[in-house]
């Protein structure tokens, strides 16, 4: 019941109104369960994808040992933890807790039931169907019958356990457009029309299935778009979703309509969900990547299905060709790509700043053997050959444009590709050398808490700062560990005390509503830019601790000396009367952290970095793996933790400042 009335509290009487009309037409679509869909139209889009991309020998190697084990059962889920999901998949079974979900109508589950259906992240995961696209390449590489038949089996088993508006898999929109996004690539894989797989009574009957499931997936998507407060990533996955399923199956009257809708919207949400400098305005790195992917995966789609018209089985293409997208839309693309670049680290490393569940919108097998997939990577490798005319070197890209063998698009050609200053976006980066061997990089969060009413993949981190030294994380951003997992962890991990930032009286700078909504955001403001990464001079502030009885007010000044390598944090609280008052420091687990007498010591594989404080009345304290409360973890990974070194600084204050001077100083390694 609380939960119900925090989520009122944040939506208009618009949305509220919204909310009522989607309730009742889910309970009118009770009706529509079990009614056969209309006869399609012979039309699909087939582009005659044959055999498969240049790849080296342990590439070809690691994607069919990949292939063996999902034919076997054994499944990747996330990033990097593999489930035995069955033969056949037990496609309506929680990986995670073995709870099977009941196979009712869609508005009857409640998804947030572990007791009816597990850990409802892990449901979804397996069913976005990301991994039967690995078999899809398996076969396309190698010819095998027995990749196709696998295939085969996998979506034969999955259209009996998941009728339409059937069972866990259909209570979510973004979910089934993340669905049909895979569909899309597999179908191209495996030959479109003129696949193996459709061959004989037995294959024409799966061919039926599986277009009666499209159509469900697409009319649930359109009658059911995530809106008002909840428009954000899930937005645009489900557009996404949409217009694949629209331009790849235009089988019915109405996915002229969709294909429409879905590209007219994905133009606006472009627009809306980044900045002006290139964003995501949802504050969440993770999903900055994930919505990348989707609106990547459609403009693609865009792009070769306004060069090639649709097909129908056995005849000539017969179809108008559809519009693509416009210059802005991959104009937003670019942006993104800029940022998702500068804020990267010399080795690859990106803050974990904001939630991240580690879901994507594709995952082409790259064959690397790596545990997880490398997304910020693949998406930069991708716009340097689709904007920039460079050779597909990354496999996972050359996947992806071997599947969607479309032009390049409309674009500016001289799109700068980084920088250290958005602060439209609210990101400032500080340090020397970027690029390069002894690169120190720091990111300063000083923007929003998040997008829209409920802010829901935001953290209470603002002001806080992140460093990493030759591209060795130092100071970081802990993660956030789990969506569903007891509520302490849910809010420690996107709390402040788990930010490099100040807390007051023990309390969050914004207040929570639920796990994804916050009540009260904390608003940053910059009062001083700096001119430059190396002489790097800031001022902010930001009003999360207005709302005390006695208002507090945080200012954070932040200076990076580019000819010193020295970094130092001056933290004031302005307030009549003395609070408690908290800064934190969280270490990267593997660094050497030591408290001394004469301050913090901190050792990594090419750095040494010394930290003193002054203040008043300072106490200093490492903590590292505290549960109650929780304070010194880090998750890497959705679903992972590990303890860390976090450096508490305490003190009672109203006035006089904390400040924290850091030094850096490289070893030498010849």
């Amino acid at each position: 019941m609380a939960w119900l009335v925090n989520r009122l509290r944040c939506m208009s009487v618009p949305e509220m109104a919204y909310r009522v009309h989607q309730a009742a037409t889910i309970r009118l679509g009770r009706r529509s369960i079990g009614r056969a869909a209309p006869p399609p139209l012979p039309r699909t889009l087939s582009l005659g994808v044959r055999g498969a991309p240049a790849l080296a020998q342990a590439e070809v190697e690691a994607l069919l040992l990949d292939a063996e084990r999902i034919e076997a059962g054994h499944v990747v889920l996330f990033a990097e933890r593999r489930f035995d999901v069955g033969v056949p998949t037990a496609w309506n079974r929680d990986p995670e807790t073995g709870v099977v979900a009941p196979s009712v109508y869609r508005g009857d589950i409640a998804i947030g039931d572990r007791e009816l259906v597990g850990d409802i992240k892990h449901l979804w995961e397996l069913n976005r169907h990301l991994h039967l696209v690995t078999l899809a390449q398996a076969w396309a590489l190698t010819g095998e019958p027995r990749w196709l038949h696998a295939l085969e089996h996998n979506l034969r088993s999955w259209f009996e356990a998941c009728p339409p508006l059937t069972g866990p898999n259909w209570t979510s929109s973004m979910e089934l457009g993340i669905r049909l996004v895979n569909w899309s690539l597999i179908w191209q894989l495996v030959g479109g029309e003129n696949s193996a797989m459709f061959e004989g009574d037995g294959g024409q009957r799966l061919r039926a299935d599986w277009l009666d499931s499209i159509h469900a997936h697409c009319r649930t998507i359109a009658r059911h778009l995530s809106r008002h407060s909840s428009a954000n990533n899930h937005l645009i996955g489900e557009l996404a979703g949409l217009y694949a399923g629209a331009v790849t199956w235009p089988c019915w009257k109405e996915s002229k309509d969709w294909e429409a809708q879905a590209r007219r919207e994905l133009e606006q949400e472009a627009q809306a969900q980044f900045s002006r400098d290139g964003v995501n305005r949802e504050q969440a790195f993770a999903y900055h990547m994930f919505s990348c992917e989707c609106l990547f995966v459609a403009g693609l789609l865009g792009q070769v299905s306004g060069q090639r018209g649709t097909q129908s089985p056995g005849h000539s293409r017969n179809q108008s060709r559809s519009q693509p997208f416009s210059r802005g839309y991959w104009a937003v693309l670019q942006r993104a790509l800029r940022f998702l670049r500068s804020v990267r680290d010399v080795d690859g490393g990106l803050p974990m700043v904001g939630d991240a569940d580690d879901g994507c919108a594709f995952r082409l097998h790259a064959g690397t053997g790596r545990p997880g997939p490398d997304r910020a990577a693949q998406l930069l490798a991708l716009g340097d050959t689709v904007f920039g005319g460079q050779p597909d070197h990354h496999p996972g890209v050359r996947w992806l444009l071997h599947a969607l063998p479309g032009g390049r698009p409309d674009c500016d050609p001289h799109e700068v590709e980084s920088g250290w200053s958005f602060p439209d976006g609210g990101y400032l980066l500080f340090g020397n050398h970027f690029g390069e061997a002894d690169e120190i990089k720091g990111v300063l969060d000083c923007g929003p808490l998040g997008y829209l009413g409920i802010a829901a993949h935001g953290h209470a981190d603002a002001l806080a700062l992140t460093l990493s030294v030759a591209g060795e994380p130092c100071l970081v951003d802990p993660g956030t560990y789990s969506y569903w997992q007891d509520q302490k962890w849910r809010d420690y991990f996107r709390g402040t005390s788990s930010h490099n930032t100040v807390r007051v009286d023990g309390l969050d700078q914004s207040v929570p509503g639920g796990r994804f909504m916050w009540l009260r955001k904390a608003q940053a403001s910059i009062e001083r830019m700096p001119a430059s990464p190396q002489e790097f001079d800031f001022r902010g502030s930001h009003d999360g601790y207005a709302r005390l009885a006695d208002p507090v007010l945080h200012l954070r000044s932040v200076r990076f000396d580019g000819a010193s390598n020295t970094l130092t944090v001056r933290d004031e609280v302005a307030a009549k009367k003395a609070h408690k008052v908290e800064t934190f420091w969280h270490f990267a687990p593997g660094l050497d952290v030591r408290l001394t007498s004469h301050g913090l010591s901190v050792r990594g594989k090419r750095f040494v970095l010394q930290m003193q404080a002054s203040g008043e009345d300072l106490h200093l304290e490492l903590v590292r793996g505290a549960e109650n409360p929780p304070l010194g973890w880090y998750s890497a990974a959705y679903e992972s933790k590990m303890p860390c070194e976090v450096l508490r600084i305490t003190t009672i204050s109203s006035a006089v400042p904390i400040e924290c001077r850091f030094t850096i100083t490289f070893i030498d390694d010849k």
